[in-house]
C-alpha cells in the first residue's frame, strides 16, 4: 500500500497523457481534417478547405506559442499550474464536444472550435509539462516522463481504435452511418479526456510558488519574470542551446507526424492504410517510450536522443524511396520505436537544465519553441517540392533538421547545476 501513495502522483500525472491524447489521435490526426472537408466544408475548391484548416491550426498555435512563456511564469509566481491546467482542459473538453452540435456546412463555427480546442490542448500540456518535476525526483524524470508518452500512446491508441471501429461498423453501435459516428467520436474523446484528467486533480500536488499575491500581482509579476527571462537567457548558455537543437529536430519530427498521412496520399495510398499505419504507430509507440525511459537512465539521456535522431534521419531517406503500403506500414513501426522517446527525453533532459523553481516559466519556452517548431519543416518541404516538382524529393529536405539538430544537442554537455548531461 505504501509504495501505491508513493508511486501515485507520477501515475495520475500520467494519465493525464493517456486522457488528453485521444484529442490528439481521434481529433487532431484522425477525423477532425477528413469529416472537415467532407462534411462541413463541402462545395469548395480543394486547396481553399486546406487553406481554411490550416489557419485554424495556425492561429491557435501562434496563441498557444506567445503565451505559454508568460502563462508559465505566472504559474511560478502564483502557483497555478494546476488550476491553468484545469482551465485549459475544460476549455478544450467543452470545445470538442460541442463539434458534435455543428451542422453540415458550417465550417467557420467547426473551425473556431477546433482552434479553440487545440488552444486548450496544448495550452494545457505547458502546466502538465511542469508538474513533471513536482511528481519525479531527478533520478526518475527520464522513466516518468517516458511513462507519461507511454500512456499517451497507448490511451489516445485505444480510443481511437474504438472511433474507428464505430465509423467503419456504426451498426454495431447503433448509428444512423459513418457521419454521426464520427460527431460521437468527438463526444467519446471530451468524455476520456475529463475522466483521465480527474486522478491528476486529485493526487498531483504542486510545490509552493515562488511568490505570493493576487492574481492580478501574478499577471503584473509574470510579465516582469517572463521579461527578465528574455534578458538573461543567454546567461543560460546550455539551455539556450538545447532550446536552438530541440527547435530544429521536433521541428523535423512534428513534421513527419503531420505530413506522413498527406505524404502517403501524394503517393496514391489508400486511406484505409494510412489510418491502419496510423493506429499501428500509436501501440508500438507505447512500449517503445518506456525502453527509452530505460535507455535514458542507462545511456543517458542526450546519447539516447541522438540515437533516435539518426533512426529518423534513416527513415526520411528511406521515405525518398517509399513505393508500397507494405513500406509505408514498416516506416510506421520504425518512427514508433523511436517517437516517443525522442519526446519522452526532450522533456527530462529539459527538466534537468532548468533553474530551481523556474519549471513552468522554463517550460512556457520549452512549449513555445515546441509550438514553432511545425513551421520550419513543412515551408522546406515545400519549397523543395516547388523548386523540384517532386513530393518524395521535399521529404529530403528534413534532413537537415535532424542533421543540424543533431550536433547541436551533441554539443549540450552540462545542466544547469555545472552536473554533467551525458
Amino acid at each position: 500500500m505504501t509504495g501505491w501513495l508513493k508511486a501515485r502522483p507520477a501515475l495520475s500525472w500520467a494519465l493525464y497523457d493517456w486522457g488528453n491524447s485521444a484529442f490528439a489521435t481521434t481529433v487532431m490526426a484522425g477525423f477532425f481534417p477528413t469529416f472537415f472537408r467532407q462534411f462541413w466544408s463541402t462545395g469548395v475548391d480543394g486547396s481553399l478547405t486546406t487553406y481554411r484548416l490550416g489557419m485554424a491550426n495556425a492561429v491557435a498555435g501562434l496563441v498557444v506559442a506567445l503565451l505559454a512563456p508568460l502563462l508559465g511564469a505566472m504559474a511560478d509566481r502564483g502557483g497555478y499550474r494546476k488550476r491553468m491546467l484545469l482551465a485549459f482542459s475544460l476549455l478544450g473538453i467543452a470545445t470538442t464536444l460541442a463539434l458534435y452540435f455543428v451542422g453540415q456546412g458550417q465550417w467557420v463555427l467547426a473551425a473556431s472550435l477546433f482552434a479553440l480546442g487545440t488552444l486548450g490542448f496544448n495550452g494545457g500540456i505547458v502546466f502538465y509539462d511542469a508538474l513533471l518535476l513536482d511528481v519525479a525526483p531527478a533520478r526518475e524524470l527520464d522513466r516518468v516522463s517516458a511513462l507519461g508518452y507511454s500512456l499517451g500512446y497507448l490511451g489516445g491508441g485505444l480510443l481511437f481504435a474504438l472511433n474507428v471501429l464505430m465509423v467503419v461498423k456504426p451498426g454495431l453501435f447503433g448509428l444512423s452511418g459513418p457521419a454521426e459516428a464520427v460527431r460521437w467520436s468527438f463526444v467519446t474523446v471530451a468524455v476520456w479526456w475529463l475522466v483521465f484528467l480527474l486522478p491528476l486533480m486529485l493526487y498531483v500536488r504542486e510545490s509552493s510558488p515562488t511568490g505570493t499575491g493576487s492574481g492580478e500581482s501574478a499577471w503584473t509579476a509574470g510579465w516582469r519574470e517572463l521579461a527578465a527571462t528574455a534578458r538573461h537567457l543567454r546567461a543560460h548558455r546550455v539551455l539556450l542551446q538545447f532550446l536552438l537543437a530541440y527547435w530544429l529536430y521536433i521541428d523535423g519530427v512534428n513534421t513527419i507526424i503531420k505530413m506522413a498521412v498527406d505524404y502517403g496520399m501524394a503517393l496514391g495510398l489508400e486511406s484505409s492504410d494510412l489510418l491502419g499505419a496510423l493506429l499501428l504507430t500509436q501501440f508500438v509507440a507505447f512500449p517503445a517510450a518506456l525502453v527509452f525511459g530505460r535507455l535514458g537512465e542507462r545511456f543517458g539521456a542526450r546519447r539516447s536522443l541522438l540515437l533516435g535522431l539518426a533512426v529518423y534521419a534513416a527513415v526520411t531517406i528511406w521515405a525518398y524511396f517509399l513505393s508500397s503500403a507494405l513500406e509505408f506500414y514498416a516506416m510506421a513501426v520504425v518512427v514508433g520505436l523511436v517517437q516517443g522517446g525522442v519526446q519522452s527525453l526532450s522533456r527530462s533532459l529539459f527538466g534537468r537544465l532548468v533553474p530551481n523553481g523556474k519549471s513552468a516559466e522554463f517550460f512556457g519556452f520549452y512549449n513555445m519553441v515546441g509550438k514553432f517548431g511545425t513551421v520550419l519543416g513543412p515551408a522546406l518541404m515545400g519549397l523543395m517540392a516547388l523548386l523540384t516538382g517532386s513530393t518524395q524529393a521535399s521529404i529530403l529536405s528534413l534532413l537537415l533538421l535532424f542533421v543540424v539538430g543533431g550536433v547541436l544537442l551533441y554539443r549540450v554537455r552540462s545542466g544547469a547545476a555545472g552536473v554533467a548531461v551525458t
